[in-house]
């Protein structure tokens, strides 16, 4: 097994480039991730790994020779043809984003979803985010999904690839335990009507409350930004407008806080 210990070297310097830009995620067809929670969650979804990383001094708390001998069996179990590469202690910090990781970071073969992918029970549950800008709050809605049993999140027009590092380590694996699927709000719509699966946007305007409209049917919940919400071709679609209610002098919520929200009232209303 190569032993990296060098911070110039080529397989340090393309991995960091993986983390920074997408256009070479795009390009190499590879994503990072990190922590053996997170890379078992996505061996698990079914994603090729190419590359693992690990660090036994990380691994084992420690730096000496007597207990890292005996850390290679805390490794995940990888598939035949994974290359594997040991790392230092100052190269493993400079590749991970978080200390948390437990020494193992990966580059992982990417994947490409569609719509027509999704397996869908008789009554779903899905999330749609239009236009999501920030990873990190993705990330989050897709924990969120996880723990609610949303059967589906689409992102509609994304400003943010699916495999960007900030959304996967705030998912905390959720972004390969819950279906994920990129695309148009126009297809996303389509596809909605041709399923019968109803259309929720959340915005202030002309809207009910939230918990007086029936998500226990096959449902859709709509998403847009925080700086200016859904789109007309959204509102226009919609089934109904549904809203949070606030009742202090701030008008609105963070889209992770709102969608957990607007999700855990699916959960409730279904289990009754």
């Amino acid at each position: 097994m190569e032993v990296i210990t060098s911070l110039q070297n080529p397989k340090l310097k393309f991995l960091l480039q993986l983390q920074q830009k997408s256009s070479e995620r795009r390009k190499a067809g590879l994503f990072v991730v990190e922590g053996r929670r997170e890379l078992m969650h996505c061996m698990e979804a079914g994603y090729v790994v190419d590359t693992v990383f690990w660090c036994p001094a990380v691994m084992a708390g420690t730096d000496s020779p007597s207990v890292l001998s005996d850390v290679q069996g805390h490794l995940p179990m990888l598939p035949n043809g994974v290359h594997l590469f040991e790392v230092s202690r100052e190269v493993y910090e400079k590749m991970a984003y978080r200390g948390s990781t437990e020494g193992i970071v990966a580059e992982v073969h990417t994947r490409q979803f569609t719509l027509h992918d999704l397996s869908l029970p008789e009554s779903p549950l899905i999330v749609v985010l239009e236009s999501v800008e920030k990873p990190g709050n993705l990330g989050a809605i897709l924990r969120s999904a996880d723990a609610s049993g949303v059967d589906a999140v689409i992102v509609c027009d994304p400003l943010t690839d699916l495999y960007n590092p900030n959304l996967i380590r705030s998912s905390v694996g959720a972004a390969f335990t819950v279906p994920c699927v990129a695309c148009s709000s126009g297809e996303c719509i389509d596809f909605l009507q041709q399923k019968g699966i109803q259309i929720l946007t959340a915005q202030l305007q002309d809207s009910h409350l939230y918990y007086d409209i029936d998500m226990s049917r096959p449902t859709a919940i709509v998403m847009g930004t925080e700086s200016t919400g859904l789109t007309d071709q959204w509102r226009q679609a919609a089934d109904a407008h549904i809203r949070i209610p606030m009742l202090g002098q701030i008008d609105s919520l963070n889209v992770s806080v709102s969608a957990a929200i607007l999700m855990y009232e699916a959960v409730r209303q279904r289990a009754v």
